[in-house]
């Protein structure tokens, strides 16, 4: 019997009891319902093939390959594979591999024109100790923003592309690597919540439409302050046979990287869009 457990009063719910290969329409809207209210959803216990963890994937809407080609599934383009190859050809560890996800915090897909609505994971090597992955509001970031800088964000748009500021584009393929900037608000409301969220990657902005260099930048690092409330934060413990879904339009997360090298910590990962609807003229 499905039961589901918020983890913490703001950020995160496990729900236990059911299997995804065989989800009811009621089963199913109660996880939706509880993805929606708590912005991660676990559901632990299972044992899925790799058709069958995208088939449950695509309840939550298009699966899109993820720009990094070199990860993807050589079978699979739409998943990617997290924690493989994490050592150079010299036996040296290859840090974008073993780290990726733990440079800061960050939004998956905003250097798309269409952002990714939600990233999901299915872990099928776990370590003995670390590799968590840690997750907090968008919600409780704008919520704490003094007044006065809700109103200096406010009609506010960021430039985003892949690298961000710093350039990292090293998963990227070279003909990847200069794609133009694409504009989100910084205030945004969710479309199916209607809650507003301080949408922002520090990683991945270019800079603030409108500002000069200098100013956007300050006001960059100003809004890195408040993005993580500690009361919005959750930290999640891997067990084999996890599938984690985040809302990439109301929640920050981030890798720990601190697991030991030698062992393995690898999951399956897809990236999901909203579905594209058909205009007819």
């Amino acid at each position: 019997m499905l039961e589901i457990q918020r983890n913490t009063p703001q950020v995160g719910a496990i729900a236990e009891g059911v299997d995804v290969r065989k989800l009811d329409e009621e089963c199913w809207n109660k996880l939706y319902q509880a993805w929606l209210d708590c912005n991660v959803l676990v559901v632990r216990g299972q044992n899925l093939q790799l058709h069958e963890f995208l088939q449950y994937s695509r309840r939550f809407g298009t699966i899109n390959p993820h720009p990094s080609k070199s990860t993807r599934h050589p079978d699979v383009p739409e998943i990617t594979l997290l924690g493989v190859n994490k050592y150079n050809a010299d036996g040296t560890l290859n840090m974008d591999i073993y780290a990726r996800g733990a440079s800061g915090w960050h939004t998956d897909g905003a250097y798309d024109q269409i952002p990714f609505k939600a990233t999901q994971l299915y872990g099928v090597a776990i370590p003995s100790r670390g590799g968590d992955t840690l997750f907090a509001s968008m919600y409780a970031a704008y919520n704490a923003l003094p007044e006065s800088l809700k109103q200096r964000i406010e009609g506010k748009i960021g430039a985003y592309v892949y690298g961000g500021r710093r350039k990292h584009t090293a998963l990227l393929n070279p003909e990847d690597r200069a794609k133009p900037p694409v504009f989100h608000p910084l205030a945004r409301v969710h479309p199916e919540t209607g809650r507003k969220a301080l949408y922002f990657d520090p990683g991945k902005i270019l800079r603030v439409e409108g500002l000069p260099e200098d100013e956007s930048n300050a006001l960059i690092d100003e809004l890195a302050k408040y993005m993580v409330q500690p009361e919005s934060e959750y930290h999640h413990k891997w067990k084999k046979g996890d599938i984690v879904i985040w809302d990439n339009r109301c929640s920050y997360h981030k890798a720990a990287g601190d697991y030991p090298p030698e062992e393995d910590r690898i999951h399956w990962r897809v990236s999901i869009k909203e579905p594209q609807t058909q205009t007819t003229h």
